[in-house]
């Protein structure tokens, strides 16, 4: 398990306007999880503790090894991505295909004692057990709210967006290599993110204490900043999530919600208290504030909205909660 701090320069440079004591960037939380092996889903290898480790998650990072190392020999006895991947969403897609027979079987007799709202939900997991026994991943299959509601029990493993990391060698983070290719090709058909990043050359960065040996190892690389910035972004994007921004005497904080939450959503991210107890927010843009300064310059220039629970929050809101409990 590992908390990765959210890259985002606005909060530190509403944190040079505001000077708080404290700046606390918005956190994602990572679980890393031992490799795959045929039969995982069978209890091979890590099996169903790998499994079960992903049933909660919200979004899966899929790294697939894109170098070749004689030193490092791969279990399959060959560099493939494309393999390697074809094996994960197989594993997958059988796990779920078992999660969704077993419902299947608890409905089946539910339907036959004549309720009919259990023949409807029989009908969208024959329809998901089709798609998943024609080796497709859940998320594929037209979902409306009704089949949604009938498999959120199930959290089912290729329901989950998922983007891919393709981990290469130093030489080929800025352009790529032939593993690349096959599995940008593989999945040209997919709306899914992929990324190009060198692991090893990432450690190497991530060992290093100033932030200046940092920087001049990314430039000698050719990179502008870590890959580990890039693919929190892409894992921002993935999930549909945005940040707002709270400064206090004490503390700057950024926090992160899913687009289209509104005000009250937000204040409830902060604590259920502010959410119960809503009474307004008062939001400044982040570009007026950088522009003007100052809360007070903002307020001084009309450019503080008094907002109610229905406002949509915007990425990038200077928000001020107003609550009473």
């Amino acid at each position: 398990m590992g908390m990765i701090n959210v890259p985002d320069e606005r909060l530190y440079k509403i944190s040079e306007i505001v000077k708080p004591p404290k700046t606390t960037p918005a956190t994602v939380e990572i679980v890393d999880i031992p490799g795959l092996t045929k039969g995982s889903s069978l209890g091979e290898g890590v099996g169903n503790q790998f499994l079960s480790d992903i049933r909660n998650t919200d979004a899966l990072i899929h790294v697939l090894r894109c170098f070749d190392d004689d030193a490092l020999p791969h279990i399959e006895g060959s560099v493939d991505p494309v393999r390697d991947m074809e094996t994960l969403n197989l594993e997958l897609q059988i796990k779920d295909l078992e999660s969704v027979d077993k419902k299947m079987q608890k409905v089946e007799k539910i339907a036959k004692a004549g309720e009919k709202d259990a023949k409807r939900d029989l009908e969208v997991l024959q329809l998901f057990k089709d798609h998943l026994e024609s080796f497709q991943p859940a998320r594929t299959a037209l979902m409306d709210e009704r089949a949604k509601e009938v498999i959120s029990d199930l959290f089912l493993l290729t329901a989950k967006p998922v983007m891919y990391v393709c981990n290469v060698d130093e030489q080929s983070v800025i352009s790529g290599n032939q593993h690349v290719e096959h599995v940008k090709k593989a999945l040209e058909e997919e709306d899914t993110e992929i990324l190009v990043i060198a692991a090893g050359l990432e450690a190497e960065i991530a060992e290093l204490e100033l932030q200046e040996d940092r920087d001049a190892f990314l430039r000698d690389a050719g990179l502008d900043e870590p890959g580990v910035h890039r693919l929190i972004r892409a894992a921002y994007k993935l999930l549909r999530l945005i940040s707002f921004f709270t400064p206090g005497p004490k503390e700057l904080k950024a926090w992160t919600i899913t687009e289209g939450m509104n005000a009250q959503q937000a204040a409830g991210i902060i604590h259920s208290d502010m959410e119960r107890g809503f009474i307004r927010a008062e939001v400044i843009k982040y570009n007026d504030y950088m522009s003007l300064g100052s809360e007070q310059a903002c307020k001084e220039a009309g450019k503080i909205a008094v907002e109610g629970k229905n406002y949509i929050v915007q990425d990038g809101d200077i928000i001020y909660v107003r609550f009473n409990v």
